[in-house]
């Protein structure tokens, strides 16, 4: 436990911040995992309409700080190159 009031808002800060940034990493996670499984049926209707949630979600969590930028545009480089080989 902290003893200076500094660490003491320090520690609530970083709670407040974790937690957010849990979600945003949660979110893009499961729209990336929602994605490759219709990338797998492949319906590519589906996977356009899952390609903008995920791109979305990426870039939300970029701007965030929660992944590096360059790291979500390669993710969704990657992805959208798999969605436009659909037939």
């Amino acid at each position: 436990m902290p003893s200076h009031k500094s660490a003491v808002k320090r520690e609530r800060q970083n709670v407040k911040r974790n937690s957010r940034n849990t979600v945003a990493r949660s979110s893009a996670r499961t729209a990336v995992k929602k994605l490759r499984e219709v990338i797998a049926t492949g319906n590519k209707e589906e996977a356009i309409k899952g390609l903008k949630e995920v791109t979305k979600n990426l870039d939300t969590a970029a701007s965030k700080g929660v992944i590096h930028r360059n790291n979500a545009a390669n993710r969704v480089s990657s992805l959208a190159s798999q969605v436009s080989k659909l037939g």
